[in-house]
Parts: structure tokens; C-alpha cells; sequence
């Protein structure tokens, strides 16, 4: 019994000083940002929630008022079928509209499109554009370059079909979240060596880098750890070269031509470095970029507090990039 209750006492000591410093971690974050989700113990949750994902459906978020949402499948290469999700808003007038390719994130292993309805259903309304979401493959049962071709499949559909759609193929954009925003991200790359039109690129805290390998200070304690990024990249690249072109964005040797981006990410991010290094990069190529970095946010902060006031500060500013990559007027 003794040594049962000094084993207890131990494994209690080591719970608590855990417990102290997930604590002392979540007073780095801004207050508006904090939610019990950051007490969490640092797991390699990506596994496991992946393995869920598979079995149980994904909840639709709300669709803002006045959208039309439709559900189509997109040919995509050698016969593939790809499901995406369309987000019209009223109509306002006669002339083609610009459009906006969606990425959800998930780390190239979780995450479904109806998720995101309300973030896509509100920019389509907010900024008066036809938003187009497209339900890729998921790693690790499709490895790269699944994803990409999915990506990439439905941006030159909707070059492809403007005139049909009432689409200004002169105006599209593509952009994402996370993993989404690393394959916007190398969408827009392939896009550029194919010569299919983009205006912008839209990337919100992206997934750009596979050799991010280990968290810095904080960065990374909350949300998505270094773990689950290490299983997310290993799981999407299978046994592709991680050089292979459009497979991991920030490993592009050359960044000259692509199109002009927006970069947003917290700065206790686990991608805060790799993000603001791609948008150097960026700069230093000749490429218009605008990089916002929140302070004192984790990943998916806008996510778990939606109604902080820096949440729909970054929503409103995403909402206002696209407008100003489309000319568009408030």
C-alpha cells in the first residue's frame, strides 16, 4: 500500500506541474483568445481525431442569410469526381461576378467542406462573389498528390466554365485555412506554371512547411501541436519527395510571378515563423504581399472564440482583402 500511495503522490506531482505549466503557457495567450480548450494536456491529437472523423459526419455550420448553396461534382483528371460545394449571393446586377476557390483545413487529414459554410456563405455575401469549395481527398488514404490535383482540378474548371457560370474568369482567387492554406498555396504555384488565371492568394495561418518539426516557446502548445503536424505532413506526403513541385509551398525554389497574397497568423502560432518566412520570400520576389500577424493568438483562435473582438477583426480583414484583390466596392 505504501508504495501504491508514493506512486499515486508521484503521478499527482507530475499531473500538477503539467497542469502549472499549461497555465502558465495560457497566460501568454490575449484574454479574448483564452477558452478552457487550453488547459488541454499537448497531444498528438491528429491521429486519433482523423480516425473519428471517418465514422462520424461533420456538423454543417450556418449559412448566412440571402446565399444560395448548391451541392455539384466537378470532373476532375483520369475520370475523378469532385464533390463542391457552391455559395451564390443575390444578385445585384447583370455583370460576371469574381470567384473564390475555398480550402478547408484539417491537416491534410481531417475536415469536411459543409464545416465551413458559415466562414464561405458569409463572404459570398459580405463581398458579393460566388465562393466555390472543394471537398479533396484526405491523407493518409490519398496521399500528394491527391489533394492537389482535387485543388487544382476545380480552379481550372471554374476558369474553364466562367462564361457558363457567370464567373469573370479574369477575377478568381483561391485561398484556405491551415493545411487549406498550404495547398491554396501551392495551387496558386501550379496555377502560375500553368498559366490558369489567378488575381490573388488568401492565406489564413497556412500550412507551408514540412520541416517544422518542434515547437518554439509557446508556439504550437495550442490547437495543433508539433506531433500532429509531424503525423499531418507524414500522413500527406507519403513516399513523395517532400521537393517534388506543389507538394510543400514554402520549399519553391522560385516565387517570382505568382500572384499577390494576403498572410495571416497569430504570433504564438506553431506556423507564425514558417509564415512570416514565405512572405518574405515573397517580397523579396517581386510579389505584392500583406502579412497580418495577431498577437497573443494560437491556431484557429477565430474558431474557438469566434466572438472576440480580434476574431472578427481577422474575419472582417480577410473579407476586406478579397475586396480589394477584386476591386470591388464596400
Amino acid at each position: 500500500m505504501a508504495r501504491i500511495g508514493a506512486l499515486a503522490f508521484a503521478v499527482g506531482v507530475a499531473l500538477g506541474a503539467v497542469g502549472a505549466r499549461m497555465r502558465s503557457a495560457a497566460m501568454q495567450v490575449d484574454p479574448q483568445y483564452r477558452s478552457p480548450a487550453l488547459l488541454l494536456p499537448d497531444l498528438p491529437l491528429a491521429r486519433p481525431l482523423a480516425a473519428l472523423s471517418r465514422i462520424m459526419p461533420a456538423r454543417p455550420s450556418r449559412i448566412a442569410d440571402g446565399v444560395v448553396v448548391t451541392d455539384r461534382v466537378v470532373s476532375g483528371r483520369r475520370g475523378g469526381r469532385i464533390r463542391v460545394w457552391i455559395y451564390d449571393p443575390p444578385r445585384s446586377g447583370d455583370g460576371a461576378t469574381p470567384a473564390f476557390l475555398h480550402i478547408h483545413g484539417g491537416g491534410f487529414v481531417l475536415g469536411d467542406p459543409v464545416a465551413s459554410h458559415e466562414r464561405c456563405s458569409t463572404i459570398a455575401a459580405a463581398v458579393g462573389i460566388r465562393v466555390v469549395s472543394v471537398d479533396y481527398r484526405l491523407a493518409p488514404e490519398h496521399p500528394f498528390p491527391a489533394a492537389l490535383e482535387d485543388c487544382v482540378d476545380v480552379l481550372r474548371w471554374m476558369a474553364e466554365s466562367a462564361g457558363d457560370e457567370g464567373v469573370d474568369a479574369a477575377r478568381l482567387a483561391v485561398g484556405g485555412d491551415s493545411a487549406g492554406g498550404g495547398l491554396a498555396a501551392c495551387t496558386a504555384q501550379a496555377a502560375t506554371d500553368l498559366g490558369i488565371p489567378l488575381a490573388f492568394q488568401l492565406l489564413i495561418y497556412p500550412m507551408l512547411d514540412d520541416r517544422t518539426r518542434r515547437r518554439v516557446d509557446h508556439r504550437g502548445r495550442f490547437a495543433w501541436s508539433a506531433a500532429s503536424n509531424r503525423f499531418g505532413w507524414s500522413a500527406y506526403l507519403g513516399d513523395a519527395d517532400p521537393s517534388t513541385p506543389y507538394a510543400v509551398a514554402a520549399r519553391r525554389q522560385d516565387l517570382a510571378g505568382l500572384p499577390p497574397a494576403w498572410i495571416g497568423v497569430g504570433d504564438l502560432d506553431l506556423f507564425h515563423a514558417e509564415d512570416v518566412a514565405y512572405a518574405e520570400r515573397l517580397r523579396a520576389a517581386g510579389v505584392a504581399v500583406e502579412l497580418v500577424e495577431v498577437p497573443g493568438a494560437h491556431h484557429v483562435f477565430e474558431t474557438l472564440r469566434p466572438e472576440a473582438p480580434g476574431s472578427r477583426a481577422f474575419e472582417r480583414a480577410t473579407r476586406e482583402a478579397l475586396r480589394a484583390a477584386f476591386a470591388l466596392e464596400r
